[in-house]
């Protein structure tokens, strides 16, 4: 079987999974993604954090409004020219929590078909493939 099919089917399969566990918080993955992005770098604009997520700016816009009607992202500063600051807030920072247990779970749901070694091969070889430095191995 193709390979790159197989690894497309998995990722939606556990892009679902996750989603599904998401949305009891209502969030999605873009959220997420979005909180991380703020987590690690406070301040970043909509376009930046659009360009990151590969989506249009009026996309993130409406991401952002979302989190920011749930409360986990601030907005100061905007209008007549200025530049919008986002702030993730105390509930995002719970929600952005709550979402990286889920993909947690997910991860050790898919290391578990695996051996250590085997796990560790593949998150390397993927890592090396998207372009991304490897997590350390543990222990």
């Amino acid at each position: 079987m193709n390979l790159a099919f197989l690894l497309m089917a998995a990722g939606r399969r556990i892009r679902e999974r996750v989603e599904d566990e998401l949305r009891a918080d209502g969030i999605t993955v873009r959220h997420v993604s979005a909180l991380g992005h703020l987590r690690r770098q406070p301040g970043l604009s909509y376009s930046e954090l659009a360009r990151r997520a590969g989506i249009t700016v009026q996309s993130m816009q409406a991401t952002l409004t979302a989190l920011e009607d749930a409360g986990a992202v601030q907005r100061d500063g905007g209008g007549r020219g200025r530049a919008v600051t986002l702030t993730i807030t105390p509930r995002g920072e719970q929600l952005l929590d709550g979402a990286l247990r889920a993909f947690d779970r997910a991860d050790r749901d898919l290391a578990a078909l695996l051996t250590p070694e085997a796990a560790q091969d593949l998150a390397t070889l993927l890592a090396g493939y998207l372009g991304v430095p490897p997590a350390p191995e543990p222990g």
